[in-house]
C-alpha cells in the first residue's frame, strides 16, 4: 500500500532535490517508522518475558540492524555471514537466534561460539553439534494452520523442521546427551494478514510445546513463534492487528503453562521494516507492444518479488497528479519477460523523466537482489529520525561485479603428468 502519511510527509518535500542531485534508482528506508513499529511490538507484550529477534534476511544492512539493536531487539540469523554481521555490531551472547536448515557442522560451531540460541531443524542436525549448546530447541515442521502456506509447504512437502510425530524423541535424545534447558520453535506463517489464523498457528506451537515438555519431562525456557506476519501490500489490505495477536499468544501461554511462564520469542522481519521502504526509480521509456509499457531505470535485480512470486507492490508517480489514468506494465531492463514491477496497473500518464515509486520494499527487496545480465544492485539510503538522508550502501559498480575474478586464474588442482597424458586430444567436429 502507499507509504505511511508520516513517511510521505518527511520524504516527499525532499524527493525532487534528492533525485536531481543523487540520481536513481535507490531504496530509501524510514528510520522513524522502523523504530515505531518495533516499539509498538514490545509495548504489546509489556511486563511479559518477551523478545523480538529481527530476521536479518529481510534487510541485512548493518545500519538498520544497529538501529534495532540499540532499541533492544535481537537478531535472527540463518547463516555464518549473518552471524558475522551481528557480531560486528556488538551483538553478544543471547542477542542472536541461529535458525537455519541444511546446516553444516562448522556453522553450528560458530553459532555455539557466539552464544546464539540455536534452533535445530531436524534430528540429524543434533548429531553435527558437539558439544550441545546450553539451550536446545527444535523447529517443528509446519502443521495445523501453518501447513497451509504455499511458501513453506505442508508436512509432506516442506524442507523445514521436525515432523510432529518425531518431536518428543528429538527432545529425549537431547536430554539424554545432557541438555538441561529447552525451547521450541514454530514456523507459523508467511505474509499472513489474518490475525485469527496467525494467532491459531502460534497457539498450535504453544500447545504442542506444553504437550512435548510434559511427555519428555522437561521445562521449556521459551516458545519461539517465528515470524511470517504480513503487511498490507495492496491498498485494500487492512494492517495486521499486532496487539490482538500478542493478547492471543499470552492467553494461550497462560492456559498451556499454568505453573510456568516460558519466554515468548519472535523472529519477524517483513513486519518490522517492510512498509518503511520504497524503491525510487525514473521513467526512461514509453512504448506500446500490445500493452502500454513503461520502462524504468531499476530492474528485477533491485526487487525480484513481483517477477519471482507474482507479488503485488503498489506503484505511484508522486509528481503526476491530475493526468489521465490508463493501465500500464511497469518494466525493467533485464532480458527476461518476468522483469516487471506491475502489470496492467492504472497509473496517471507516465512520461520520460518522471519519478516512480515502488512501495513496501523495506524487506526482501535489496536483500534478494542479484546481478544477472550485469544489472547491478542500487544504493540504499536512510531517512533518519532527524530528517537527514544518509547513504547506508552505495550502488554497485563494474569493479564490484568483477572483484572476485582473479587477473590470472590460480590453479586449485594441478594436473599430474599422468593425467595430462591420459587426456584425449581435442579434434574438430566433422
Amino acid at each position: 500500500m502507499p507509504v505511511s502519511d508520516t513517511f510521505a510527509a518527511r520524504l516527499n518535500p525532499l524527493l525532487g532535490d534528492l533525485v536531481a542531485t543523487y540520481g536513481t534508482p535507490f531504496h530509501i528506508y524510514d528510520a522513524a517508522g522502523i523504530v515505531d513499529t518495533y516499539r509498538a511490538m514490545t509495548d504489546a507484550f509489556a511486563g511479559e518475558p518477551y523478545r523480538q529477534y529481527f530476521a536479518v534476511k529481510a534487510l541485512p544492512n548493518p545500519h538498520v540492524l544497529a538501529l534495532l539493536l540499540a532499541e533492544g531487539s535481537g537478531l535472527d540469523c540463518a547463516s555464518p555471514v549473518e552471524l558475522g554481521l551481528a557480531g560486528s555490531l556488538g551483538a553478544g551472547p543471547g542477542d542472536t537466534v541461529f535458525t537455519s536448515n541444511n546446516t553444516a557442522r562448522h556453522e553450528f560451531e560458530l553459532a555455539h561460539k557466539t552464544g546464539s540460541l540455536v534452533t535445530f531443524d531436524d534430528l540429524t542436525a543434533l548429531d553435527r553439534c558437539d558439544p550441545l549448546p546450553d539451550t536446545v530447541a527444535f523447529r517443528v515442521s509446519p502443521h495445523g494452520l501453518s501447513a497451509g502456506s504455499r511458501l513453506m509447504g505442508d508436512a509432506q512437502a516442506t524442507k523445514f523442521g521436525v515432523p510432529v510425530g518425531q518431536l518428543a524423541d528429538a527432545y529425549r535424545e537431547a536430554k539424554a546427551r545432557g541438555a538441561r534447558r529447552f525451547g521450541i520453535h514454530g514456523m507459523t506463517c508467511a505474509n499472513e494478514l489474518d490475525v485469527d489464523r496467525a494467532a491459531r498457528a502460534a497457539t498450535d506451537v504453544v500447545e504442542l510445546g506444553a504437550r512435548v515438555a510434559e511427555d519428555v519431562g522437561i521445562q521449556l525456557d521459551y516458545v519461539n513463534v517465528g515470524g511470517g506476519l504480513g503487511i498490507p501490500y495492496r491498498p485494500e489490505d487492512r494492517p495486521f492487528d499486532f496487539r490482538r495477536y500478542a493478547e492471543a499468544i499470552l492467553a494461550a501461554r497462560r492456559a498451556a503453562f499454568p505453573r510456568s511462564a516460558p519466554r515468548v520469542l519472535m523472529e519477524c522481519g517483513r513486519y518490522v521494516t517492510g512498509p518503511h521502504g520504497v524503491l525510487v526509480t525514473t521513467v526512461i521509456n514509453r512504448c506500446g507492444k500490445g500493452r502500454e509499457v513503461v520502462g524504468v531505470d531499476a530492474s528485477m535485480s533491485a526487487l525480484m518479488r513481483p517477477g519471482f512470486y507474482g507479488a503485488y507492490h503498489h506503484v505511484t508517480l508522486p509528481f503526476a497528479q491530475g493526468r489521465a489514468e490508463a493501465p500500464y506494465d511497469v518494466v525493467g531492463s533485464l532480458c527476461e519477460n518476468m522483469d516487471k514491477f506491475a502489470i496492467d496497473r492504472p497509473l496517471p500518464d507516465p512520461r520520460e523523466g518522471d519519478v516512480l515509486l515502488v512501495h513496501d520494499t523495506g524487506a526482501h527487496g535489496h536483500a534478494m537482489g542479484f546481478t544477472y545480465n550485469g544489472r547491478l544492485r542500487p544504493a540504499e539510503l536512510l531517512l533518519t529520525g532527524d530528517g537527514d538522508i544518509v547513504e547506508i550502501r552505495r550502488a554497485e559498480t563494474y569493479d564490484d561485479y568483477v572483484s572476485t575474478v582473479p587477473g590470472t586464474p590460480a590453479s586449485v588442482l594441478p594436473a599430474t603428468p599422468h593425467a595430462r597424458q591420459e587426456r584425449p586430444a581435442c579434434t574438430p567436429d566433422r
